[in-house]
């Protein structure tokens, strides 16, 4: 350990973002990355942890950066849309996707996870005008009060509803359209098949988190979460990004297609209100 580096200590769910920070951060030394991710580079550098605990490798990464891509590619068609907007990034661990995208000065983006993690990004990641970091559970009603509702508004929870109880998460989404006057949810989430299988997962089983809820398909939000309206849902293996894959991706996407279970086990979302 060096004196200059921070130290990290997370158990459960937030342990997990250090895992996908560091594909992030493998990624960017990739002959051809897929987010070229500097940030996410040089807050690896600042912190000191055994990174190999992780279970990331570089040629593991796009499991992670393709999601990742995915999502900054929803979340700018918003911002074009809605070029004065709220962005609600839930979960958001030391992901820098405000820093890769720029939004616009009529973008009042809110960066929102657990307090030890809020601290994390406020000495790891630059400090913006627009972008506010709140540090809170997601599922406490009580952040929502610091939040204008004057906007559109954009709900994105990357790597968060599998962590959530069905319970928590359809609160979460329900308060969302309720409270805010228009805009989307954006989120992944995985079925049955891949809550059961969470042991195989080794990023959460070294982190001892758990995984609750599971999401089967649209008709599961629709019917839950009154007001929204579905926009796009697509399987990984058929997103834009998984394209950007080596052609050994491309058979093991193709192979998934085979079962509807194994197809449907990692899902993205989004939908409007």
């Amino acid at each position: 350990m060096t004196d200059d580096k921070t130290r990290v200590d997370l158990r459960g769910a937030p342990q997990t973002m250090l895992a996908t920070l560091y594909a992030k951060a493998l990624d960017a030394d990739l002959p051809a990355p897929i987010l070229g991710d500097r940030f996410a580079k040089e807050a690896v550098a600042r912190i000191d942890y055994d990174w190999s605990t992780t279970s990331i490798t570089a040629a593991r990464s796009p499991s992670v950066t393709t999601r990742t891509a995915h999502f900054d590619d929803w979340t700018r068609r918003f911002l074009v849309e809605h070029p004065s907007a709220v962005v609600l990034h839930l979960g958001c661990g030391l992901d820098a996707r405000y820093f890769r995208l720029e939004p616009g000065p009529g973008i009042d983006w809110y960066d929102i996870d657990y307090a030890t993690v809020a601290e994390l990004r406020r000495q790891l990641l630059p400090t913006r005008q627009g972008n506010h970091v709140v540090a809170a559970s997601v599922t406490d009603p009580a952040w929502l009060a610091e939040i204008p509702t004057d906007r559109p508004t954009l709900m994105l929870g990357e790597g968060l509803a599998m962590y959530l109880t069905e319970q928590d998460g359809v609160g979460l989404l329900r308060r969302i359209v309720e409270r805010f006057p228009s805009g989307e949810v954006q989120f992944d989430a995985f079925n049955s098949l891949g809550i059961k299988t969470q042991w195989s997962n080794a990023v959460v089983r070294r982190a001892g988190a758990t995984l609750h809820w599971a999401i089967n398909g649209p008709s599961d939000i629709l019917t839950a979460v009154p007001g929204t309206r579905l926009v796009e849902w697509v399987r990984w293996f058929e997103s834009d990004t998984f394209r950007l894959l080596p052609r050994r991706y491309r058979a093991l996407g193709k192979a998934m297609a085979v079962i509807p279970a194994v197809a449907n086990m990692s899902q993205y979302h989004r939908y409007v209100f």
